[in-house]
């Protein structure tokens, strides 16, 4: 008996260190659940923070299966009604006598327009590296690849697991964020 006691306390020891913590299944939660989606749809108010220079402005979005997004730009109304698509093959844009133009960011791996599909890639594919409460919301982050040079996001949910804003990091700045809402997940 004497043997077997250490042997057993040592597996419940192991197996209670191999629970995933509630947060961290959360996050694994709503990875599950944007990948099963058949759609993903979000209003974002997007931030870019360029040091000396701040920009604002608004888009209508929508991801689908495959990990492409496509929006509307809403706001300012000076470039209002721009839209495009992004996917890790590259972006398009369509506009009417209307030219949108942004400075890269992260050594050009990254326009503010292109934040609500680097979002999404991160929530559905990206290191998950931790999760915990802040406030009354559970905020994941995660990095968008294994590289040197991935981009770290901070991701907040509420108590339903939605996505409500995110920061953009980028060799410890934060560059880009992300104000969400109206997100539906279907």
């Amino acid at each position: 008996m004497k043997k077997i006691l250490p042997l057993l306390l040592t597996a419940v020891l192991l197996m209670g260190c191999s629970q995933t913590p509630k947060e961290m299944e959360r996050a694994l939660s709503l990875r599950s659940r944007l990948l099963q989606a058949s759609s993903c749809t979000f209003d974002a108010e997007i931030t870019a923070d360029y040091g000396e220079v701040i920009q604002t402005f608004s888009m209508n979005c929508a991801a689908d299966p495959q990990g492409g997004v496509s929006f509307r730009v809403t706001g300012p109304k000076s470039i209002a009604g721009i839209t495009g698509t992004l996917s890790k093959q590259g972006g398009a844009l369509t506009f009417d006598e209307t030219a949108l133009y942004f400075n890269l960011l992260a050594d050009g791996q990254l326009s503010p327009v292109s934040a609500p599909w680097a979002l999404m890639k991160a929530l559905r594919g990206g290191y998950l590296t931790s999760a915990g409460m802040e406030n009354d919301q559970l905020r994941v982050s995660v990095n968008d690849s294994y590289e040197e040079d991935a981009l770290n996001l901070d991701v907040w949910l509420d108590s339903a697991d939605i996505p409500q804003r995110a920061d953009i990091c980028y060799a410890g700045k934060r560059i880009l964020s992300l104000k969400l809402e109206n997100v539906q997940i279907s």
